[in-house]
């Protein structure tokens, strides 16, 4: 239990350290929609890169075997997860997301200071201001308070989904190596 402790620990503060880019991944799946999509064998992955500093979120999604072709997709932000919540980015979907296939990809680099990123609801709830959603945004991004979902014509309220949850940098994992290291040779030496 105490290696599992220091471990989080290391990790927790590694992660705080590093300023930058931060990227988050999601595995897009029927089973995480709530409902679940019971008769979709859809599948997909996306991958959400937040930057405070460049004001950016970059979004890159793809999916394929959906049940019906696809109508939305957008990020939803801030509640506690599994949970549903309202839609935080551009409504009814991501511009330039593509509609009617049951395939696809898609990847844009949206500014965040821009009040077109957002839900105009989102963004009320936040302050009125871009600067206000796009704190909350991150903020909730990296609390795990958030998902990334894909609507069909088969699932309007979404057919596949999955929570984004942050990719360790390499650093991180050099510092929880040296972290398991120096507890195995303190063990070693008792």
């Amino acid at each position: 239990m105490r290696l599992t402790t220091l471990v989080l620990t290391t990790l927790t503060c590694a992660a705080t350290m590093f300023a930058g880019p931060i990227t988050y991944v999601a595995d897009l799946t029927p089973g995480a929609e709530i409902p679940p999509a019971s008769l979709s064998s859809g599948i997909g992955s996306a991958i959400v890169t937040v930057d405070d500093v460049a004001h950016t979120l970059a979004v890159h999604i793809s999916f394929s075997n959906l049940l019906g072709t696809t109508t939305a997709s957008h990020i939803h932000c801030c509640a506690p997860q599994p949970g549903t919540t309202s839609v935080a980015t551009q409504i009814p979907r991501f511009i330039g997301f593509p509609v009617g296939v049951t395939a696809g990809t898609y990847d844009n680099t949206f500014n965040t200071l821009l009040d077109t990123t957002y839900n105009p609801s989102f963004e009320a709830a936040h302050g009125g201001t871009a600067a206000g959603a796009e704190a909350a945004l991150f903020a909730g991004i990296a609390a795990g308070q958030s998902y990334l979902n894909v609507h069909t014509t088969s699932y309007p309220g979404g057919e596949i989904r999955g929570v984004l949850g942050p990719v360790p940098e390499p650093g991180t994992f050099v510092l929880a190596g040296l972290a398991l290291g120096g507890l195995l040779l303190r063990r070693k030496r008792r």
